[in-house]
């Protein structure tokens, strides 16, 4: 089918929007390449061009490919400040962002893909995300700049059959624009609001005759903070971001290119900083909960989130460095089919500093986790396309190595807001600031993970119209770790793993000094495991598609994936003895079923596109990260939720009744639930509980918070609560976007081009942001508008001036229980306020 170059809007839903968010920023402007057309022919549909896509390894026109898939082009890009991946989940429907900081970052497709919270060295990622050919492994590459990016492709659904890497969720296939042979090179200057600044330029052009060719490209960003630190008297939260691209192309033969292509990114901005929200009742004690804790420290919060204002007192930084080299050669066979190999290394660097206990208070002095990664890829691939079959088959290799150095180190005030003042030695203890100030803990964790896969996918051509796709995939998968903690007092002293330790036991203690001791030993927990996971497996897909018209494709797939164990590399629970729990540092495999029925249509002569998919998500063991719910301040360890149901329906329909004017209109419904999630009190697993029931010591009789105690008589921990038929963390039942651009053929500054002004809106029902549903985290829905106006000459320059939030709705990007001692705070990251700006581009 040809597909109208859509939109000639830059973005193109082949399929239907994501399951959460849909296409606020929508480019729906025709790009410069796309305006060479006769002005004469602006009240009349432009015959519209094919859009092609290598999604699935091949070169295919995009309404052919029984895939639901998004694609997105540099034009919209470029034109929505979409310069990131967090910032591109507004333009890709599918995708979804959230981020505390870059380490703890996590990529999404309905509602699957990385666990929700704190990052663990040890798991991986269900999204793949995909440059020119290279996986990277590091989902912090996604707060990156994009650098001269040529085209993304969001892919829902499993996609192991066909990419490297297993992809239980879907991929994000980006791909580069390539070296030249003809001089070419263009650049871009944004500013705004903020302080914001944004610079790119790329050159490309001949080096040696017609064999040899090169390209570099260069994006820099800066935007001071959108939060404002009472106690530093800074700016925090603040964009700071350079990155450059360099390639070589050599054209070795008719049919052989060889690529050589690296890449450096650093970011080093002050971030990344909460604000208080709310206070939250749990059932501990009063005197254990907020309000209590911090009019013991005269303390007061800022009180109105959107105020943007935050007083914490620990330095902050995220500085991150991301790069790589790679090698990729392409071979074409001619009529007997291409082979490819792509070799790569890449490694990432990350130097935080942060405030876990988000307050001005001095609790948490030092939170820091810095981690060097190392990975190595080997791809082999072979692809054939012939009369009635076309296939694909790959090789591929993997292994990475990742080394974390963690330092945590409380202050004075930790006593008395962590240990419980219940009387005798234990108020002393707690009234006592040389308790647990100076008490630190420094880890060492490592972390080696080796796969390799074998795995292909063909097309048979049954008819000219029905097409019977198979798929398989072959996996191995080998990883070792290992996690230390070494704790020490304010005095030097060691603080030991065990128990029966002199430390805790012998004279000349006093009862109160073995308080304190044992204090300390709960508030930052020394232990010490490693852990091993092996696993083969074997996957598969089958999809079948008619072309019921030229312009009528029905499709329906299932796929059979897994995505491999984990290790938890953060810090295990203890049980009522004070054991390290072991079988709790290793994670199930996820199994996923998907189906899914899907039509791609368009009609009125291709000025309408509509299409439609509906879906289920069927995931057994499904990993996620949760929290024991203790006062200590292990960070979060893995865990499987037995059953998980997804299931929706995804919509996207636009209009362009001609070249000057595009309407737009997308919706998604999805329900993404816990179909079975209930504790386990043999094992002594399960749920974790949401964090009002933090303290409880009685079974409640509501489902939403039914929690049981269990260990030893009196014991509050560990719990476990029953989860079954509540909302997964990050999913809105309900989301949609909508927009129109229209455009206008003159004259300006004495340049023939195109004025144009575009408007785009999106909203999102409600969303949990937190592993188990809890009343205080609940993120409300909120909806966003955008506008751009602007210039368009032919082929030379550009220039538009923007907004985006332009009726400055106050919305959250995230909400967290804070978990140091579990009193009832909670803490958000507001999302950025109205900002404008201008921006002007020009190609050569």
């Amino acid at each position: 089918m040809k597909l109208q170059k859509l939109l000639a809007a830059g973005i193109v839903t082949a399929a239907l929007p994501g399951s959460l968010i849909f296409a606020a920023e929508a480019e729906l402007a025709v790009s410069a390449a796309a305006t060479s057309a006769s002005a004469s022919s602006a009240t009349e549909p432009e015959e519209l061009a094919e859009i092609k896509v290598t999604a699935r390894r091949r070169e295919e026109e995009l309404q052919d490919v029984p895939l639901p898939i998004t694609v997105v082009t540099a034009a919209a890009i470029d034109d929505t400040g979409s310069f990131n991946v967090q910032r591109l989940e507004k333009l890709a429907p599918t995708l979804q962002f959230y981020a505390s900081n870059p380490r703890n970052s996590q990529i999404n497709i309905r509602g699957l893909g990385a666990p929700f919270g704190l990052t663990n060295d040890g798991i991986e990622q269900g999204v793949g995300l995909y440059v020119d050919d290279v996986y990277y492994s590091r989902a912090a590459s996604s707060t990156l700049d994009f650098l001269d990016v040529e085209r993304i492709e969001v892919l829902r659904g499993p996609q192991g059959t066909l990419y490297g890497k297993n992809t239980t969720a879907g991929a994000v296939n980006i791909t580069t624009r390539k070296p030249t042979f003809d001089p070419e090179a263009r650049a871009e200057l944004s500013i705004g609001n903020l302080g914001f600044y944004q610079a790119k330029a790329a050159l490309s052009g001949p080096l040696v005759g017609d064999s040899l060719a090169g390209r570099v490209a260069i994006s820099a960003t800066t935007r001071q903070g959108t939060l404002a630190s009472s106690a530093i008297g800074a700016r925090v939260n603040e964009l700071d971001n350079i990155g450059i691209h360099g390639q070589f192309l050599w054209r070795a033969s008719d049919n052989l290119d060889v690529t050589l292509a690296g890449d450096y990114n650093k970011q080093n901005p002050e971030c990344c900083a909460q604000v208080f929200v709310r206070y939250g009742s749990t059932q501990r004690a009063a005197a254990r909960q907020y309000p209590a804790l911090s009019a013991a420290f005269n303390y007061t919060a800022p009180a109105n989130p959107f105020d943007r204002v935050t007083n914490f007192n620990s330095e902050l930084s995220a500085r991150s460095e991301l790069g790589g080299a790679a090698l990729r050669a392409v071979w074409d066979l001619g009529a007997a089919g291409t082979l490819t190999s792509v070799t790569a290394w890449r490694y990432w660097d990350w130097l935080p500093k942060n405030d876990r206990d988000f307050t001005g208070l001095p609790l948490t002095l030092k939170s820091e986790n810095p981690s060097h990664q190392d990975q190595y890829t080997q791809e082999f691939r072979y692809n054939y396309s012939g009369e009635r079959f076309d296939y694909v088959v790959g090789l591929f290799g993997y292994k990475q190595t990742v080394h974390t150095d963690g330092l945590t180190q409380l202050g004075s005030g930790a006593s008395r807001w962590m240990i419980n003042r219940s009387g005798g030695n234990n108020t002393l203890a707690a009234d006592d600031p040389a308790t647990l100030n100076g008490l630190r803990a420094d880890n060492n964790i490592d972390f080696k993970n080796t796969s390799a896969a074998l795995f292909g996918q063909l097309s048979w051509k049954v008819t000219d119209q029905f097409r019977v796709e198979p798929g398989v995939r072959l996996n191995y998968d080998d990883k070792t770790g290992s996690y230390i903690s070494v704790v020490t007092n304010g005095a030097g002293l060691n603080v030991p793993e065990d128990l029966t330790n002199s430390f805790y036991t012998s004279p000349p203690q006093t009862a109160l000094e073995r308080v304190r001791r044992l204090a300390q030993r709960d508030a930052l927990t020394p232990q010490h495991y490693a852990a091993t996971f092996s696993d083969w497996n074997v996957s598969g897909d089958l999809k079948l598609s008619y072309e019921l018209t030229p312009d009528v494709l029905a499709y329906a797939s299932y796929a059979r994936s897994f995505k491999t164990g984990g290790i938890t590399l953060n810090g295990v629970p203890l049980d009522a003895n004070g054991t390290i729990r072991t079988d709790l540092a290793t994670v199930r495999p996820e199994k996923v079923g998907s189906y899914e029925l899907g039509f791609k249509t368009q009609f009125l002569e291709r000025k309408v596109t509509a299409n439609l998919a509906v879906f289920r998500t069927d995931v057994k063991d499904f990993q996620l990260t949760v929290n024991n719910g203790e006062t200590s301040t292990i960070r979060g360890y893995l865990a499987n939720a037995p059953k998980v149901k997804i299931q929706g329906a995804e919509l996207d329909f636009s209009y362009r009744p001609n070249r000057s004017l595009n309407f737009y209109v997308n919706g998604a419904y999805t329900d993404a639930i816990y179909e079975k999630f209930a504790p386990d009190y043999v094992a002594l697993t399960g749920a974790p509980c949401p964090p009002e029931t933090s303290g409880g010591s009685t079974t409640s009789t509501d489902p939403a918070v039914q929690f049981a105690n269990v260990g030893v008589p009196g014991s509050v921990s560990p719990r476990f609560c029953d989860l079954t038929g509540q909302w997964l963390p990050a999913v809105s039942k309900w989301a949609g976007s909508w927009g129109f651009q229209y455009q206008h053929a003159g004259n300006f500054l004495g340049r023939e081009g195109e004025a144009y002004f575009g408007y785009e809106g999106n909203a999102r029902s409600k969303w949990s942001s937190n592993p188990s549903r809890s009343i205080y985290t609940d993120v409300p829905g909120y909806g966003l508008t955008n506008f751009r106006l602007g210039f368009r000459s032919r082929g030379t320059w550009d220039a538009y001036v923007w907004v985006k939030n332009a009726f400055a709705k106050d919305y959250y990007e995230q909400l967290n229980a804070a978990t140091g001692g579990n009193t009832g705070l909670v803490v958000g990251q507001p999302a950025d306020p109205r900002t404008w700006g201008l921006t002007v581009r020009a190609e050569f």
